[in-house]
């Protein structure tokens, strides 16, 4: 088998600086040798798709007509199962804590623990269904599976909720006996069948989360001149799928509670999501799939293995051969196109270190192909992005919570209209909506006029301004809960924390709710497009996980920062309230938005210092029977 040795080409200017033969940058540089790339990888040499990146049907045969599949058609019918799954998802979150409080007679702190452990688990598992769709099943199958696990799990909370068995007697709890947790408290089956469905449709959601948006973006020609701007308009229409289902979950599922019940409420998440699976699967003749590329974690493994086996070897040594890659066009990795190698991360370059000893067909614990290292080091540059987006994340889960506490004590009615506080939740979504709606036709020219970027904004340009607008909303937040709590203690209101006051209007949380929208907006979607963007081939849905599990923790993280802001700032010996008091009004939520404040001016700097560092993936192929070409060392 024969086999080449590659490096990254150099783009540093050349200096006339004295190379010193004897360092180990010169040493490891003689290992370098340059292969002929053309401009875009996915056509290199052959006038098509570099092998295992080839768009298949469903059977996994290449199509003989692409005009015939993918494209914005078969992407509507994937918007349409991402925004009953929000629905689906936004309507449990809104609806689920008042449920086990009102119905299931639960303390309000259990059931709000409970569902943000739901939400926190549904995200933060996704990686799961990431893993699935890259490894065995395909995206196109992951999807179909669990949603409709998810629709079963949907359909056991809405028989919950209608029939009698499944809940505790609901005779003789007036509101007054519910306060006091008189009421007859749930049986544990029943809290136990409760939970099951509850978190079978967070697993469902867990398996869908990180497909369908890298299953949507595969509908479109990697090849086509117009690829960037149809990737760019397909993850903001993907947005402003998820901002529809949450919009119809903060008022159409809330109107039906308040009017129907729980039943109809839950019942029309369950028929909400079973028209788009139909829908979903009536799209099948036209969509594109990816085949999986096997296990993932796998092949993590193997690279560390190997690297951690050769991490003594020399780059000198007369045992070395070069560095190991599958020789041809075509990639070891089912799904993937061949990765240029990069000089970062080296230590995993031992990895792909062939020696003598290795023979003609060596374990691949024992050495991996140059491709397969570069997954592991792009999985690992990848990291600090996402990770700087979960500060937003515990923004949106705090602000989920504790506006809506706000909102009890002021005004909520628009003129002769009174708005259910369940429903002030949907303003951000609005806001969403509402800048989606102008960002081609507003901020893309406006912002095209400062950075120059045919976009308007680059990926990572895009995460930071949401994260810059997240610090505006919090801080906000800060100053208009400081001036609310003085306004309600100077007139008499401190006490009565759940009675509305009438002359503060509900609506300067607005300006909160729609700052947190344009963060939104600016950095999920730029987050979904870099993370697709820059994930390996074999990889995207893995990479999709990302941006899910850092919400995930985002939740998490607002639960124990709730907790140890409890267990720091409260003393019931001294009768000293913590800032988070259920009496807002003697409660400091001022102070927690400040802190959050704080956290997020921090985050925002480390983000900024992630960004400039990072590099962008040159996609370009790599021809690995090409002619070797040597080249001079630059210093």
């Amino acid at each position: 088998m024969g086999t080449r040795e590659i490096k990254s080409p150099e783009v540093r200017p050349e200096t006339h600086a004295r190379v010193d033969e004897s360092s180990d940058s010169f040493r490891r540089k003689k290992l370098g040798i340059y292969f002929l790339e053309s401009d875009d990888r996915r056509t290199a040499l052959s006038g098509g798709y570099t092998a295992g990146t080839t768009p298949v049907n469903i059977h996994g045969k290449p199509i003989a007509d692409l005009s015939k599949t993918g494209g914005w058609v078969a992407a509507f019918f994937i918007f349409g199962n991402e925004m009953a799954e929000r629905m689906a998802y936004f309507g449990l979150s809104v609806n689920m804590v008042a449920f086990m409080f009102y119905v299931m007679h639960r303390p309000f702190s259990t059931s709000a623990n409970a569902v943000n452990n739901f939400l926190g688990i549904s995200q933060a598992s996704s990686v799961l269904g990431g893993f699935l769709a890259d490894a065995y099943l395909g995206r196109y199958w992951t999807i179909a599976i669990f949603t409709t696990i998810y629709l079963a799990g949907l359909i056991g909370i809405t028989l919950c909720a209608t029939m009698g068995i499944f809940v505790p007697n609901q005779d003789q709890c007036d509101q007054i006996s519910l306060l006091l947790g008189n009421c007859e408290h749930a049986k544990p089956w029943q809290m136990l069948y409760l939970q099951t469905v509850l978190y079978i449709a967070g697993f469902g959601a867990a398996g869908i989360r990180p497909c369908v948006s890298s299953f949507g973006a595969d509908q479109f020609d990697e090849r086509s001149r117009d690829y960037k701007s149809h990737l760019d308009r397909f993850f903001n229409f993907f947005y402003l799928s998820v901002t529809i289902g949450a919009i119809f979950a903060f008022t159409a599922v809330v109107y039906l509670q308040m009017k129907h019940g729980w039943g109809s409420a839950f019942g029309s998440l369950a028929i909400a999501m079973g028209m788009s699976n139909m829908v979903f699967f009536l799209g099948t003749p036209l969509y594109r799939h990816r085949l999986p590329g096997g296990s993932p974690l796998t092949r993590v493994a193997q690279v560390l293995v190997a690297a951690f086996r050769k991490r003594n070897v020399s780059f000198d040594s007369s045992e070395l051969v070069g560095l190991y890659e599958f020789p041809g066009k075509r990639s070891a990795i089912k799904g993937s196109g061949k990765i240029a190698h990069t000089n970062d991360f080296r230590c995993l370059d031992n990895a792909a270190l062939q020696l003598k000893e290795d023979g003609v067909d060596p374990s691949p614990w024992r050495l991996c192909t140059v491709t397969q290292v570069e997954e592991v080091k792009i999985l690992i540059r990848l990291l600090p992005v996402p990770a700087c987006t979960i500060m937003l994340s515990l923004i949106l889960t705090e602000f989920l919570t504790l506006s809506v506490q706000q909102a009890y004590t002021l005004n909520t009615h628009m003129g002769h209209l009174k708005l259910p506080v369940t429903c002030m939740p949907v303003f951000p979504g609005l806001s969403i909506f509402l800048i989606l709606s102008l960002y081609y036709s507003t901020f893309v020219p406006l912002s095209r006029r400062i950075t120059g970027h045919p976009h308007g904004a680059s990926q990572l340009q895009r995460v930071g301004i949401g994260l810059a607008v997240s610090i505006l909303s919090v801080a906000w937040a800060g100053v208009f809960e400081r001036y609310r709590r003085n306004y309600a203690i100077r007139q008499g209101y401190e006490a009565s924390f759940l009675t509305p006051m009438p002359n503060l209007s509900a609506y300067w949380l607005l300006i909160q709710y729609c700052l947190i929208g344009i963060a939104e907006v600016f950095c999920i979607v730029g987050l979904l497009e870099f993370l697709y963007e820059e994930a390996p081939d074999a990889m995207r849905s893995i990479g999709s996980a990302y941006a899910a599990v850092a919400g995930g923790l985002g939740c998490f993280a607002a639960t124990i920062l709730n907790s140890i802001i409890n267990s720091v700032t409260g003393n019931e010996e001294k009768r000293q309230p913590s800032w988070l008091s259920q009496n807002i009004n003697t409660g400091r939520f001022d102070y927690l938005y400040w802190l959050l404040t704080v956290m997020s001016i921090i985050n925002f700097c480390v983000f900024l210092h992630s960004a400039r560092r990072y590099q962008y993936r040159i996609k370009k192929g790599i021809d690995m029977g090409a002619q070797v070409m040597e080249q001079p060392i630059r210093e």
